[in-house]
């Protein structure tokens, strides 16, 4: 079976510089949404049909499964299945679907490549309000003689509700011939592809349709209008398969998966999170309102409080996060730390029990269990030119606004009294202050504003 993607449209209503079918959809670009529908059939050859911002359309949908037909100048759909030509094996079914129509359901098209398997087969749709596309002609029997455009449609013929999706399952062997005999004499001026359906007819063989689940299947993009209410569609249809999963949502209408989101039993989602990438929440995690997971794998029970940003890191089970809280890629958390307001972590462990409350940042350190770091304590882990790890061991207690000066190490049981700069290593089980002591000057006036 061959799979051809018609993706060469320029979509001048879009307004952009970005090929229409670049846009993208729950994070990922029209077009490629509908290449990974395709596979999910195990095509022998999938086709992409590419012509306006070629070169750009080519690297963001690069593949080694993919082959390329450029389109140039655009005549037509029927013309653009021509330029694919020459990569199709003529044997067996040949599928085109759109790179601008992303949400239709491989079980859809395997039914529709069923409809076809001993003829041609086209996806349809009853519409109550049909303007804009070509209408399925069918005989007093019902059976299919035709697809006419609207813009050649007789009166009695615009009164069709029942209309072309343009997606089509065709004998890959009467492609050849079929497409040689297709004219542009139409109202366009375009070789329209929906001219097969009467070659077929005149050649005997059966004209079948499918159907889709829903309308919302074969819905393409010409705006941005367009474009946000598909992705609209797209997140209520996910947010739906999480509420049967069982995942608690404070409202399906605003959440954002733009990835993939496994979620074990009983999590629960408050409002305007977003997810991208691969996220994983295990069993019982909650997660507050406003948060941003990129590429996160949280342990079960594990809490974050509103406005936390998560990218590339791991969570522990029963840890609890922010608010305002950022894990930055390389963080791992063991079980039941704390990660408070105002706190950035980046490339660091920090085991067990172990605590950053507040207005803290810690990067690229390895920190132990039971340890406390004190309000706005930093590691100062660039020199300027590389990055150099702290290492704080098992039950230290870290004062508040304190500095350490990586490469440093703090022993199993120290405490860094508040204030500290900490430059060398600490000893365990011990008190180490750096700072000047305290002097109070008696009879110091403070400076006045001069009188004018």
């Amino acid at each position: 079976m061959n799979v051809v993607i018609l993706a060469a449209g320029q979509g001048k209503r879009m307004h952009s510089n970005l090929p229409k079918v670049l846009h993208p959809i729950a994070g990922k670009a029209l077009a490629q949404h509908v290449i990974d529908t395709a596979r999910e059939l195990s095509p022998d050859k999938v086709v992409v049909v590419y012509g306006h911002g070629g070169d750009a359309v080519r690297e963001s949908l690069s593949a080694t499964d993919i082959a390329w037909a450029r389109q140039e100048p655009q005549l037509g759909t029927g013309h653009a299945v021509m330029q694919a030509l020459p990569e199709l094996s003529l044997e067996g079914q040949t599928l085109v679907l759109y790179g601008d129509v992303p949400l239709t359901r491989a079980a859809t098209l395997k039914r529709l490549l069923q409809a076809g398997r001993d003829g041609l087969a086209i996806l349809t749709v009853e519409l109550a309000d049909p303007t804009g596309y070509g209408r399925i002609v069918r005989d007093a029997a019902g059976n299919v003689l035709r697809i006419v455009e609207e813009k050649d449609a007789k009166p009695e013929e615009k009164a069709i509700r029942e209309v072309n999706t343009g997606i089509m399952a065709i004998p890959s062997a009467r492609l050849e011939d079929w497409l040689g005999r297709l004219s542009n004499q139409n109202a366009q001026g375009e070789y329209y592809l929906t001219d097969i359906v009467a070659l077929a007819v005149a050649a005997g063989l059966p004209v079948r349709t499918a159907q889709p689940e829903g309308e919302w299947e074969v819905l393409g993009v010409n705006s941005k209008v367009q474009l946000a209410e598909l992705e609209r569609i797209h997140q209520r249809h996910l947010a739906d398969s999480l509420l049967t999963q069982g995942v608690r949502l404070s409202d399906p209408a605003r959440i954002d998966v733009r990835g993939e989101l496994v979620c074990g039993r009983d999590v629960a989602i408050d409002v305007g999170c977003v997810f991208e990438g691969r996220v994983e929440l295990a069993e019982a995690v909650d997660i507050g309102p406003y948060c941003v997971l990129k590429n996160v794998t949280i342990a079960a029970g594990a809490r974050l409080a509103a406005f936390c940003h998560l990218e590339d890191a791991v969570v522990g089970p029963d840890a609890v996060i922010g608010p305002y809280a950022r894990l930055r890629p390389g963080t791992e958390l063991g079980p039941e730390v704390h990660i408070g307001n105002f706190v950035e972590v980046k490339n660091s462990k920090i085991a067990a029990q172990s605590k950053a409350n507040h207005l803290a940042y810690v990067g690229d350190a390895v920190i132990g269990q039971r340890v406390n770091v004190g309000a706005g304590t930093i590691t100062c882990n660039y020199d300027g030119a590389n990055k150099h790890k702290t290492i704080i061991e098992d039950d230290v207690f870290i004062g508040s606004d304190t500095q350490l000066v990586a490469p440093v190490t703090v022993g199993r049981g120290a405490t860094l009294g508040a204030g500290t700069t900490l430059t060398k290593d600490a000893p365990p089980e011990a008190l180490t202050v750096s700072r000047a002591r305290q002097t109070t000057i008696t009879g110091w006036q403070r400076p006045r504003k001069a009188k004018k």
